[in-house]
Order: structure tokens, then C-alpha cells, then sequence
């Protein structure tokens, strides 16, 4: 799996960067492209608080609308399912695209979860031992999420990412969120304050941590040139859809 680093962008644009690493790689398929490897890794931030919608989430019944536009905080739109998030400044950003067979295996939601979360579980571990899977892919730490995830399954690769909370301003996380439309059992109901926490893990230890558990390549040289076809797909995918208030806003 070849790591990938990108200069940091405005929210619209890693969004898009992350749909054009899944795009890219199903290419390669369609043209028989076999010179490099298709499975991508990458970690990354918000460069200001960013409330995320998810592919089908409605935004006037999961996102508090006055609190986030009186404070300037985006709304946008990702092309992953699930519920909506906030990511911003103390909030780890992962994202891996990955190989399917046709039908099976890592196809199946379920597999595919299995298959990621336990490595990233596995990555948070080696700091924080008491940390947990609970629900279908929420990574907790006594009963508490720290870690929220989604996927995108596409015709010959998933993308799947998530977040991690570190340092993260969970009363603002608490503010910019309504009640969630879907919850997991464990949650009980709770509201956001008292459901969301960070962890204290040294984050630079902990991106090496994940880098190792899927097993990543660091060749700087097919990296950076992978970046700027990466990028030329987003540039696309931004003037499309990211930077299309239509396209986050929909109902």
C-alpha cells in the first residue's frame, strides 16, 4: 500500500482528494494498468473546524444550521454513507483505498469493516490498550467514541476512512451536531457531550502505528508523482461537485 502526502488543502479539496484516490485506482483497473500498486494510504487534517455530511445524511436534521453559520464553520458533503462529523484542528483524518475481488470477500460491509477497523484498533492499541471496537465501527474508550468511520465500496476498490480525536473542541463537536438519526445500542441515548471523547496517544506515534499496520510503502518518488495525478482528478472533482453548494446542501 503506497503512503501518500499531499500539501494540506482547504476541506473541500481533501474531500475530493480522498474521492479521486478511488477514482484513480479503479482507472488503473479499467486500463489494465498493472506498473504500480492501487491501494493508497494517507493521514491528514482539517485546516479549520469542517462539519461532514455523509453521502445521504440530511442536513437540516443532523447539523445545528444557526451555530455553525453564525460561527463561518462549513458544511460539506462526502461521498462516503454514514452520519455527519466534525473534523477540524485536533482530529487525525485517515483514509485507505483497497483492492476487491468481483463479488465476496471484502466487498461484503461487514468484511470490510472487520478489515480495517481491526488494524486501526490494532495501531491505537499500541498506545492505549483498554481502547475497543463497539457498535458496527466505532473505535471507544470506556464506553465513549473516539473514532467514527465510513466506506465507500466502488467497482473494483473501497475507500474507507475515519477519524481519531486527540485534541479535538468537543463542545464545539457537541454544538454543531443535532441529535444523530441512527445510533448503536451501547450509545444509550446519550447526547454528543457525553458520548465523544479524545484519547491522549502521541499522534506522530500513532500515524507510524497505522502506516505499519497496512503495511505501507514510503517510495517518495512514485508518491509524489501519484499526488499530482491524484490531485489533477480532484482539481476535477472540486469544480464539479466540492465547491458546488448544491452538491453539500441537497436534501
Amino acid at each position: 500500500m503506497l503512503r501518500l502526502k499531499f500539501d494540506a488543502g482547504t476541506p473541500a479539496r481533501e474531500l475530493a482528494r480522498d474521492e479521486a484516490m478511488l477514482q484513480w485506482a479503479d482507472s488503473m483497473v479499467e486500463q489494465d494498468d498493472h506498473s504500480q500498486s492501487t491501494q493508497l494510504f494517507r493521514v491528514w487534517k482539517f485546516t479549520r473546524p469542517t462539519v461532514v455530511l455523509g453521502r445521504s445524511s440530511k442536513f437540516q436534521d443532523e447539523v445545528n444550521l444557526p451555530y455553525c453559520d453564525a460561527r463561518s464553520i462549513e458544511v460539506l458533503r462526502r461521498c462516503t454513507g454514514g452520519a455527519s462529523v466534525v473534523g477540524g484542528p485536533g482530529c487525525l483524518m485517515y483514509s485507505v483505498v483497497i483492492a476487491v475481488p468481483s463479488d465476496g470477500g471484502l466487498r461484503k460491509i461487514d468484511v470490510a469493516h472487520d478489515f480495517v477497523m481491526q488494524r486501526v484498533l490494532a495501531a491505537v492499541q499500541d498506545q492505549l490498550p483498554q481502547a475497543k471496537r463497539l457498535g458496527i465501527c466505532d473505535l471507544t474508550l470506556g464506553q465513549r467514541k473516539f473514532s467514527g468511520n465510513s466506506l465507500r465500496v466502488a467497482r473494483h476498490h473501497l475507500l474507507y476512512h475515519g477519524t481519531i480525536l486527540l485534541s479535538a473542541d468537543l463542545e464545539m463537536l457537541a454544538r454543531c451536531l443535532d441529535f444523530a438519526p441512527r445510533q448503536p445500542e451501547y450509545r444509550q441515548g446519550r447526547p454528543h457531550h457525553d458520548f465523544v471523547t479524545n484519547i491522549d496517544v502521541q499522534e506522530n506515534q500513532l500515524v507510524e502505528s497505522l502506516a505499519q499496520q497496512f503495511e505501507t510503502n514510503s517510495d517518495s518518488a512514485a508518491s509524489n508523482e501519484l499526488v499530482e495525478k491524484i490531485e489533477e482528478i480532484a482539481n476535477a472533482l472540486v469544480l464539479s461537485r466540492y465547491n458546488d453548494p448544491a452538491w453539500h446542501t441537497r436534501r
